[in-house]
């Protein structure tokens, strides 16, 4: 039962950073000089996971390029005897095994996450979303791997979020356990009005699943937009099992808007041996 593969999803268009993500993948974009996806599938290799799936669609053999190998850029820096940036390189290629399968439409996450049952197989897997980039002591999905360990089911991470943000995620209805961080759902709703949420618990980007979730995603039938939404699927899991959530300890950042990608630009930076001091200095010289 120990959780050895992810699912990234990746195939989404990025039209909330539209004209940058015109030609090349959101989840290339730089925070900082590093790209989005890369903390993401950190976060994976710091919790113990093995094998990568990344969920592609048209327009991203960006994602595919940056965790191959370079073979021009490795000679190059070889020969320029760049050992540091040499380093840095052959890390990236060779820091987790990575596998793609394509997801021909958009059709929603519920979608993108069936796209990989193959790979996945009959175990349980986690999913990682790469808008949301936690930051924490222990890795956010280390936390609910534990949680999965004496619980056996499906897991969702949480966070409180403003009513009036309710409208942005899926929302779950749920009963206290005894310890605080942990939750018995009862129910899911996506995206609900702040009038309408069962609570304030909104789920984030980061999941154990059962391999269940399968065959209930099979059956889930597409919403009003054409897409098969996780939040839906999860629901007909519920019917059959149980599904926990959990309130991660850690700092999460949003990056899948554009506030909340500047937002996290700054404080990567500012945290910075190398940028930070020089970068605070000029952030207290702006007459803001």
């Amino acid at each position: 039962m120990r959780i050895r593969k992810a699912v990234f999803p990746a195939a989404g268009l990025g039209t909330r950073f539209l004209p940058a993500t015109k030609a090349q993948p959101k989840e290339m974009l730089p925070l900082v000089d590093k790209p989005v996806i890369q903390y993401v599938i950190e976060e994976a290799m710091a919790s113990g996971i093995e094998n990568i799936i990344i969920v592609t669609g048209r327009g991203k053999n960006a994602i595919e390029d940056h965790f191959d190998v370079s073979f021009e850029l490795e000679r190059t820096l070889a020969e320029r005897n760049q050992k540091e940036l040499l380093k840095l390189v052959r890390d990236i290629s060779s820091m987790i095994h990575v596998s793609y399968v394509r997801q021909k439409e958009p059709l929603g996450l519920g979608h993108a996450v069936l796209c990989a049952k193959e790979m996945v197989g009959n175990e349980p897997f986690a999913v990682f979303l790469g808008d949301d980039i936690i930051e924490s002591r222990v890795p956010a999905m280390s936390q609910m791997m534990k949680v999965f360990a004496r619980r056996r089911c499906s897991i969702l991470a949480v966070e409180p979020v403003p009513n009036e943000r309710t409208r942005d995620y899926g929302v779950i209805a749920h009963n206290r356990g005894a310890r605080g961080d942990i939750y018995q759902v009862t129910d899911l709703v996506e995206k609900p009005l702040p009038e309408e949420a069962p609570s304030n618990l909104a789920i984030i980007g980061r999941y154990i699943l059962t391999p269940e979730i399968f065959s209930h995603l099979e059956k889930t039938r597409p919403d009003a937009k054409g897409e098969i939404q996780l939040t839906n699927g999860l629901r007909s899991l519920l019917k059959k099992q149980p599904i926990a959530a959990y309130r991660f300890q850690g700092k999460r950042f949003d990056t899948g808007n554009k506030l909340g990608f500047l937002k996290a630009t700054v404080e990567f930076a500012l945290k910075r041996k190398d940028l930070g001091p020089g970068f605070r200095e000029y952030l207290k010289s702006l007459k803001l």
